[in-house]
């Protein structure tokens, strides 16, 4: 069966670093559009990153210049960067691989969520 399987969340100081990895397994990433989501308690789910098929990148406006998304086709993994992690960035966070067949059906998968939590 498909699984996404995220790890590398944790508890980290105001300033400091985690580097979360999405493995896959049923589900080769060569064919999906891959991105991180995060989601803190009573509030929405929101994008934060995405590595696209043609292999640009975005990431969300709160989080530009300290998240860096990337993918390891080799190992079938995407990782999340966080650098400079602030109180505001605590959330659980998501992979999530999309992808459109014959461009009209969409298909996606979604991790079990990694908890990271910034606190001082």
């Amino acid at each position: 069966q498909v699984q996404l399987i995220e790890s590398g969340g944790g508890l980290v100081l105001p300033g400091g670093s985690l580097r979360l990895s999405c493995a896959a397994s049923g589900v080769n990433y060569k064919f999906y559009s891959m991105g991180w989501y995060r989601q803190a308690p009573g509030q929405q789910r929101e994008l934060v990153a995405t590595s696209n098929l043609d292999g640009s990148t975005t990431t969300t406006d709160s989080v530009k210049g300290r998240f860096t998304i990337s993918r390891d086709i080799a190992k079938n993994t995407v990782s999340l960067q966080m650098n400079t992690l602030q109180p505001e960035d605590t959330a659980v966070y998501y992979c999530h691989a999309d992808k459109l067949i014959f461009g009209v059906q969409r298909v996606e998968y979604w991790g079990q969520g990694t908890q990271v939590t910034v606190s001082s």
